[in-house]
């Protein structure tokens, strides 16, 4: 492998992203059960291609498989349908959104967060399986690890922290006011689903906000909306759905707390220095 494309792979983090979540999807199928026929993960990915590739075109832009690749895998690790049609559907979803849900020349939701709300709430035979990763034991060290390692590349190392601990606080005080064990609440935090939201959903630098002060108290919002639909509506996946309802405040929080926008990659991407304004990866 030659000196500079050794260079680039080091420079751009979405690399590292596609090594960790294909690892942790690949590690649920061989030693965790995951129920994963094999169609599911080539359907989302197949789909995810297939349409940044048409959106691509239909731009003008060269095509870039390391953002749709992110995304499919993202569908994988959470998303469990009953049909090929369906994940492909979700990933269709996912990445047009990037193309066509914009404000201030970046996307407004995270891909597949948003792709896995839709489609999960609009058809019954689409779901997200929290149970699957099992608790606490090594799965979760990994996805912390991994998640960890791929935050720090992209300068967010502390957005997965803050919401853990805002979603840790808001689990023991629960626990407090209805009278429960501190191991009720210890039990629900080492769920490997909730890690993989925190490290790898909430941590994309391109639905955050820029202000240091804006993207803490939203992310705590994020938290607290989560938290709440998860234990008074009984959603299934609280965290996913706080993050693609309050995604609209991101552009909002921007305009009344301007801040420098980051540049992630050093390397000229072309889906990132294309569309107007586009100064960051995505996730």
């Amino acid at each position: 492998m030659s000196r500079p494309l050794i260079a680039q792979l080091q420079r751009d983090p979405r690399h590292g992203q596609i090594a960790a979540v294909g690892m942790l999807a690949l590690a649920g199928t061989i030693w965790f059960g995951f129920e994963m026929p094999w169609w599911r993960p080539v359907a989302a990915l197949a789909g995810a291609l297939a349409t940044q590739w048409i959106a691509s075109r239909m731009v003008r832009l060269p095509f870039d498989w390391r953002s749709p690749t992110i995304t499919a895998l993202s569908l994988t690790l959470l998303l469990r349908t009953q049909t090929w049609e369906l994940a492909v559907l979700a990933a269709a979803i996912a990445i047009s959104s990037k193309f066509l849900l914009r404000v201030g020349g970046r996307h407004i939701w995270n891909p597949a967060a948003l792709a896995i709300v839709l489609v999960t709430g609009l058809r019954p035979d689409a779901w997200v399986s929290t149970g699957q990763w099992g608790v606490g034991g090594w799965i979760a060290v990994f996805a912390v690890g991994a998640g960890l390692l791929v935050t720090r590349r992209a300068g967010r190392a502390g957005v997965p922290f803050m919401f853990l601990a805002a979603w840790a606080m808001l689990s023991l005080a629960r626990a407090a006011w209805l009278g429960d064990p501190w191991a009720v609440p210890l039990h629900q935090l080492g769920s490997g689903a909730l890690l993989v939201f925190a490290f790898f959903m909430i941590s994309d630098p391109m639905t955050q906000p820029w202000h240091r002060g804006a993207r803490a108290a939203w992310i705590v919002a994020v938290a607290a909306l989560g938290f709440w639909m998860q234990h008074s509506w009984l959603v299934t996946a609280g965290p996913l759905w706080g993050l693609a309802l309050l995604a609209p405040m991101v552009p909002l929080l921007d305009r009344f707390f301007p801040a420098p926008r980051k540049i992630w990659v050093a390397s000229r991407l072309p889906e990132l220095n294309s569309l107007p304004d586009q100064k960051g990866a995505t996730a």
